[in-house]
């Protein structure tokens, strides 16, 4: 279960390079933000507002700006 010989470096390198490309650190970013969002909006809603609503809400409400990446 635990063998990592079968691991293929082609494929870590290609995760690796996907994973530093800017669309890829953009999406994980929103990501982050429709997150915090979400939390905020559920606290004010008293109750668990959903991914879906709370990404629409924050496209519709911050969608025009980009967020700051985290480094």
């Amino acid at each position: 279960m635990g063998n990592d010989s079968s691991i293929d470096p082609v494929d870590c390198m290609v995760d690796q390079w996907v994973r530093n490309t800017r669309l890829f650190r953009h999406r994980e970013c929103m990501k982050r933000e429709i997150a915090l969002h979400k939390w905020y909006e559920s606290e004010r809603a008293g109750h668990d507002i959903g991914w879906e609503r709370a990404s629409v809400d924050y496209m519709i409400r911050f969608g025009h700006r980009e967020p700051e990446p985290s480094t």
